[in-house]
């Protein structure tokens, strides 16, 4: 599988960190390549539309709060991106959401991120009914209103 992963400066080491532990996937950096200060809408826009046209399958995405990038990220059509604190969130945001990319804050320790992303990773859409309806009620929405 290949992902795309993107940080700002204050993502940066765990950006890296997370690199280095998922050997077993693709990986494409988007950027940041650096501690020095950048701006997470560049790196988390540039990461979600590579996932948009499928030239990645999921992206990770980091800044300090996980908040900003997650909302860089969603400007982009056919993103679903969600800042998730936990693995339970991601195992949910991907069974019920078909999220497409993840966001994390800078702040989650390292070895509980890699927890959190691989959940993310391996967990598929359940491709229950009531989930697709609620997608497609997004989709639309964001079709109609350009997005």
């Amino acid at each position: 599988m290949k992902i795309g992963i993107a940080s700002d400066h204050r993502g940066y080491k765990l950006k890296e960190y997370l690199k280095e532990n998922l050997k077993e996937y693709e990986i494409i950096d988007f950027g940041t390549n650096s501690e020095e200060s950048a701006d997470y809408p560049d790196y988390g826009i540039a990461l979600s539309e590579k996932v948009s046209t499928k030239d990645v399958e999921k992206g990770i995405a980091i800044c300090g709060s996980g908040i900003g990038i997650s909302i860089a990220c969603n400007k982009v059509k056919g993103i679903r991106c969600a800042k998730v604190s936990n693995k339970e969130e991601a195992k949910y945001t991907r069974n019920d959401n078909d999220s497409n990319v993840v966001a994390l804050s800078a702040e989650v320790p390292q070895e509980e991120a890699l927890e959190i992303v691989r959940t993310f990773l391996e967990t598929p859409f359940s491709n229950d009914e009531r989930h697709q309806r609620r997608i497609n009620k997004i989709t639309k929405y964001e079709e109609e209103h350009e997005c």
